[in-house]
């Protein structure tokens, strides 16, 4: 039997803060300046939603005895919102990891100064997945060291923008760029909710990896709020501080804008020096990403829903075929995806990445009362953790209506195929569903 290692509280963390900030905050500023500075009251609403539903999943992933978004939803929702939950998930991540990887390509443009054809961007992506595909095949420790080191290479530049950054920060440049376009109000506030949600969607990274830690029950919960807190915190300061040093168009159009300030701040030099870490910084985040989704099949696979291909592990404990199917799945999606411009692509792979990422939220937002009633949870702590999850629902429909309906339509169009899927898959589970004791009494003459 092989050993199977386990990650520590401190590499959980660090492995949930680059899910989240290690890829999303790269290009974030850049997209926040197409809506202005007007972008930072969506920050707002996100923090608080987000907190709410990383401190649902913390109870979650306390009290609830099944694993991962899919689990949750089981006690509301049976076998089917399992399904559901594991399925839209795993959706939303082979689109995501396709756009990590398009960060990461567009940072190594700029490092090396060289214009990308759209075929070009779309075979670069291919190896950026393709290497870290190959890393995770390690295992869990070595994928939690790696993302421990490539998450203080964006750490450290963004800490000490939002710290020294202030020196060169303008305030009237800032409230120029407040809402460049004249958008209304409402419309402004909701155009950038997409992208600051974006940038919290790692923070159920750790419940499902919650097999691969040390005493899951405490540490769960701990690094999804650590995680968090933190991001919330690091993200909004520096990409506001960024939107008072450099001017909103030129902001806007830069596929590198961390490399864009810490030149202007400083010299060419430094910009050089931090865009290549932000490129390291998005492959550790690519890593991470691509051991999770892994994970993610690997227990949809045991649970019966997905083929048993994406459960057989190496020695090392790691569902390497089940991974390499998973990356030639994302070679098809990259290719499908492609748009002459980098940003297009990416805009595009991040709104089906949300639309789908909503999905289980909300039904493990809805599955908490069942999971605090399962779990003899007193009435008081249940009331309170419900309305931590009820916020967190109403600001994922929040989301979900600020999205194009163009995002809405291959969003729903992803869960009816889902429910397709489940409804051939429902048989394997028929004794489990309350119907089958009809089965025996009321339709017992019929031919």
């Amino acid at each position: 039997m092989p050993h199977r290692s386990k990650m520590s509280l401190a590499q959980l963390t660090l492995l949930t803060t680059i899910s989240m900030m290690g890829s999303s905050i790269a290009l974030l500023p850049t997209e926040l300046a197409q809506v202005g500075t007007i972008s930072i009251l969506s920050w707002l609403v996100t923090a608080v939603g987000s907190m709410c539903l990383a401190y649902a999943f913390a109870k979650c992933g306390l009290f609830s005895k099944k694993q991962g978004m899919g689990g949750y939803s089981e006690y509301a929702f049976g076998k089917s919102g399992h399904f559901m939950a594991n399925y839209t998930y795993a959706v939303s991540l082979l689109f995501a990891n396709i756009a990590i990887a398009i960060t990461c390509v567009g940072y190594g443009a700029t490092l090396f100064n060289v214009e990308l054809s759209t075929v070009e961007t779309c075979c670069w992506t291919l190896v950026v997945i393709w290497l870290c595909s190959m890393l995770s095949f390690l295992g869990a420790r070595i994928t939690g060291q790696i993302s421990g080191v490539a998450v203080w290479c964006v750490i450290a530049p963004v800490v000490t923008l939002s710290v020294i950054g202030w020196y060169w920060f303008d305030p009237d440049l800032y409230v120029a760029s407040w809402n460049p376009h004249n958008e209304p109000f409402a419309s402004a506030v909701s155009s950038s909710i997409s992208m600051t949600l974006w940038c919290f969607l790692g923070l159920e990274s750790a419940c499902v990896n919650c097999d691969n830690v040390d005493n899951p029950e405490r540490n769960v919960p701990i690094a999804v709020m650590t995680a968090t807190c933190t991001v919330a915190i690091i993200c909004i300061v520096s990409t506001n501080i960024m939107a008072g040093i450099i001017p909103n168009a030129e902001l806007a159009a830069s596929n590198a804008p961390f490399g864009l300030v810490f030149a202007h701040m400083f010299a060419p030099e430094a910009g050089h020096v931090v865009t290549a870490m932000l490129v390291f910084s998005c492959l550790g985040s690519t890593l991470s990403w691509q051991y999770t989704i892994a994970k993610v099949f690997q227990l949809s696979a045991r649970e019966g829903f997905f083929p048993s291909v994406f459960s057989k592990v190496n020695r090392w404990g790691f569902p390497a075929l089940g991974l390499i199917i998973i990356t030639l799945i994302q070679t098809g999606f990259t290719f499908m995806t492609a748009s002459p411009s980098l940003l297009k692509q990416f805009n595009m792979l991040v709104d089906l990445a949300v639309v789908t990422n909503l999905i289980p939220f909300i039904l493990s937002m809805a599955a908490i009362p069942m999971i605090m009633k399962m779990a003899n949870v007193s009435v008081a702590k249940t009331r309170k953790y419900t309305f931590f999850g009820l916020i967190g629902a109403i600001y994922s429909f929040y989301a979900i209506s600020s999205l194009g309906y163009v995002e809405m339509f291959w969003g729903s169009m992803a869960t009816f195929v889902g429910w397709t899927f489940w409804g051939f898959l429902s048989t394997k589970y028929a004794d489990e569903h309350p119907i089958h004791l009809l089965r025996d009494s009321q339709f017992e003459d019929i031919d």
